[in-house]
């Protein structure tokens, strides 16, 4: 019987392109021995030591948090299990939001009241654009870093060891695409003694809607500084929604079609079939909102505390007005070609 460990992961998932790169595994390792290899987001590695493989001492975390592996797989529907589906945006005018910024409000009045003691997220360098996992534990830094930096092969989950391990935070939300969103629910749910810390300590998984990831490098430094003679510094944000849009500080925005960047996106994208993050709390994103909203998915009775805890609080305002067809239409698109490459 093959033991589980990093060797079963890396021939079933990150030697065969199906690596998310949402950095789960380099989160729950106890050896911190899983990492990203510094300018390479490609696929994780090990440094050289597991407590499986190197001493037969039972651990398997890496493996049982990964969305790529074959027990993690299964069907899903397409909009997944929800309460209800809302538009909201932001209250307070917040500089560099994402559509209706209603994501950091809501987080931002979660760690106000002390519902939560972090954010794991992402933020970026704000010259470069050039993404990292961040913790997040005041008010004030979660608006300063407001707007999604989840177009780029990061892994997001990387700051969850310094919550739950370095800090020991015991409420912690996270925000992430819908694999890094897999790999949370695995660890709410999981039995291995080395994971629970991390389920129960997880207090909010929120759900970012996503198509595909880039490679920062090809695309940023390939495609649009090279190509595109855009500078990395004259970009205010950036947001994929059937093409990439970049908003520019001048004004001005650029359309790219995805049929052009093919070549940039992480290949482990073609076999995802989940759009909106369906085993979040809360998913959000710009499809299916008026501009100036952000639709909120609402699928668990806890995503629903926070979000009625931000409207009291007077952080976010709400809307009914929802085109879930448009939502059905990118999901149903995206699963079908994952289907097809998988």
């Amino acid at each position: 019987m093959s033991r589980v460990n990093y060797e079963k992961l890396k021939e079933e998932v990150w030697d065969t392109g199906r690596c998310s790169g949402c950095g789960a595994c380099c989160a729950v390792c106890p050896a911190d021995a899983i990492i990203f290899p510094d300018g390479d987001n490609s696929k994780p590695v090990n440094t050289g030591y597991c407590k499986d493989a190197t001493d037969f001492v039972n651990c398997g975390a890496c493996y049982s948090v990964c969305p790529r592996t074959k027990e993690a797989e299964k069907k899903r529907e397409l909009l997944g299990d929800y309460i209800e589906i809302i538009s909201a945006k932001s209250v307070s005018d917040t500089p560099g939001k994402q559509s209706g910024g209603a994501v950091t409000a809501i987080l931002a009045n979660a760690l106000k009241t002390g519902i939560i003691d972090a954010v794991v997220t992402v933020s970026q360098d704000n010259w470069t654009k050039e993404p990292k996992s961040v913790l997040i534990t005041n008010e004030e830094a979660m608006f300063a870093t407001a707007g999604s930096k989840y177009n780029w092969w990061t892994p997001a989950l990387m700051a969850l060891s310094e919550a739950v391990v370095g800090r020991k935070y015991k409420n912690v939300a996270v925000i992430g695409t819908p694999c890094a969103v897999t790999s949370l629910r695995l660890m709410k749910n999981s039995s291995n003694d080395l994971i629970k810390p991390f389920g129960k300590a997880i207090r909010l998984i929120f759900g970012l809607f996503c198509t595909e990831v880039f490679d920062y490098r090809k695309l940023m430094e390939g495609k649009i500084e090279s190509e595109m003679k855009i500078d990395s510094w004259k970009i205010k944000r950036m947001n994929v929604s059937g093409k990439l849009e970049i908003f520019l500080t001048d004004g001005s925005k650029k359309n790219v079609p995805l049929s052009e960047l093919e070549d940039t996106v992480r290949p482990g994208c073609s076999i995802c079939t989940d759009l909106t993050g369906v085993e979040s709390d809360i998913s959000a994103g710009a499809i299916g909102s008026p501009d100036g909203f952000t639709t909120l998915i609402i699928r668990t009775q806890t995503g629903a505390g926070f979000v009625e805890s931000a409207k009291n609080n007077g952080y976010i305002d709400m809307s009914g007005d929802i085109d879930i067809k448009a939502i059905n239409r990118l999901a149903d698109k995206k699963a079908l070609r994952g289907r097809k490459t998988d």
